[in-house]
Formats: structure tokens, C-alpha cells, sequence
């Protein structure tokens, strides 16, 4: 599986390991990606996430439908569907 936050889109980057001689070798920063399941309350359904550890704590605050309409007015694809409640 791909180490890419569904939201924000946060992903590996490559960076260098620095000794104290100041050697370089190169190295990756991997995001801190959890499989989470939310509750939609708009929807009545539960959709499962791979979201970063910081767009966990924002969907905590917001909600996950407020937070997904907030990246998409500012242009970025999220691509989570949910379904319209019965």
C-alpha cells in the first residue's frame, strides 16, 4: 500500500541523515499514515480513512464531511464518496 494520506496528501520525502562529522546519507520521512474508520452523521454510514496522524486530529475537530468540503472549495481532490442518507 502507497504511504499517501487520503486527505491532505501528505507523502514520503527524501531528506539526508547528518552526522556529527557531517557526513550525508540520504534517507526518507515517512508520513504517520492510520487506517481509521469514521462515523458520518449526515450520512448515517461509516467510511474507512488512510489519513495522516495531523488530518486525524483535524477530522476530529471538524467532522469528516465539514473537512472534506473544506479541501474540495479550496480545489484539492480528496476523492471520498458518500452515499446520501436513506
Amino acid at each position: 500500500m502507497s504511504k499517501v494520506c487520503k486527505l491532505t496528501g501528505k507523502k514520503p520525502i527524501s531528506g539526508n541523515n547528518v552526522s556529527h562529522s557531517n557526513r550525508k546519507t540520504k534517507r526518507r520521512f515517512i508520513p504517520n499514515i492510520q487506517t481509521k474508520k469514521f462515523f458520518v452523521p449526515e450520512t448515517g454510514e461509516f467510511v474507512t480513512l488512510r489519513i495522516s496522524t495531523s488530518a486525524m486530529r483535524t477530522v476530529n475537530k471538524l467532522g469528516v464531511m465539514a473537512y472534506v468540503k473544506k479541501l474540495e472549495a479550496k480545489g484539492i481532490k480528496t476523492g471520498v464518496k458518500f452515499q446520501k442518507a436513506l
